[in-house]
């Protein structure tokens, strides 16, 4: 990417937003019961669905202006998921071929998400919010693909430890529609975010969101590149040289970073975040307990 297109890129992202979304994706780990509650007690009448299909699981919570669709990271031991999904590359929407085992986890709930968003939608136009941590994340980018494919607009898409999801074409055409709105962050050696292997066809897509070792943010990726490259090995022991690479996978790690530098990111005099989040809703950030 070019530093126009990067500075381009930049320009939409809000540490803000991206708080929020990485709340959301918090805390839809906590099942569909405590979602709701937290939904129906902080936003009213919001409208919530939670859906769970064959092992897939995606939260939807809608207001006047917006809907955040928000996919679910596996329950499986993380090295279990990594290696179970099938890996084979298969046609996917916007063209190129993408990872078959994330196609047809998303395909799960497809039908009945997307008939719930574009009943939404009809009864009048809405941003729409995507977001997801770890495989919650690949799938996030794959229904902003598909939505995108089907002329559904999108407004933002915000992942976590994501892994690959397509290939090279994939990618390009992936960037083409959405990189400037698509933000994918890695914190700092998130194994996951390595997976599947290049070696495998597999390209990133969207714009990198880095997270060094400080916690600080690095739009420019240069050191994860870097570390990207240098890993060969079989893809069966990826999880087992790098106890650090899995703790920095945690959702926890990303919020309690995003929590730590959106305040010192956000510019003087910013506009109003176009993400709904009254205080005290489900997607506005915890206060932390003084120690």
């Amino acid at each position: 990417m070019t530093t126009n297109e990067r500075i381009s890129a930049q320009s939409l992202y809000h540490p803000g937003r991206a708080t929020l979304l990485a709340h959301a994706s918090e805390v839809v780990y906590r099942g569909p019961a405590r979602v709701e509650s937290m939904t129906q007690r902080h936003w009213g009448e919001s409208d919530f669905r939670f859906f769970d299909i064959d092992s897939t699981q995606c939260s939807l919570a809608a207001n006047y202006d917006e809907i955040v669709v928000c996919f679910r990271g596996t329950e499986k031991k993380l090295d279990d998921w990594v290696i179970d999904l099938d890996c084979s590359l298969v046609s996917g929407p916007l063209g190129g071929k993408v990872h078959q085992g994330f196609y047809d986890a998303l395909a799960m709930v497809w039908g009945a998400l997307h008939e719930t968003v574009a009943k939404l939608m009809a009864e009048r136009p809405r941003q729409l919010w995507l977001t997801g941590h770890s495989l919650g994340g690949a799938l996030a980018m794959l229904a902003a693909a598909k939505w995108t494919d089907e002329g559904m607009p999108v407004t933002g898409i915000h992942t976590f430890g994501q892994p690959r999801v397509g290939d090279n074409e994939f990618a390009r055409n992936y960037d083409f529609k959405l990189r400037q709105r698509s933000f994918r962050h890695v914190n700092h050696l998130d194994i996951v975010t390595r997976t599947p292997p290049r070696a495998m066809g597999y390209s990133h897509a969207g714009t990198l969101v880095y997270f060094t070792e400080n916690g600080e943010v690095e739009h420019d990726g240069t050191w994860w590149r870097k570390f990207l490259s240098g890993w060969c090995g079989a893809f069966e022991n990826i999880l087992d040289w790098c106890g650090e690479g899995v703790r920095d996978h945690r959702m926890t790690e990303y919020v309690a970073i995003l929590e730590s530098i959106a305040p010192a990111m956000a510019p003087q005099g910013a506009p109003r975040l176009s993400l709904y989040a009254p205080p005290g809703s489900l997607l506005a950030p915890r206060r932390r307990r003084a120690a």
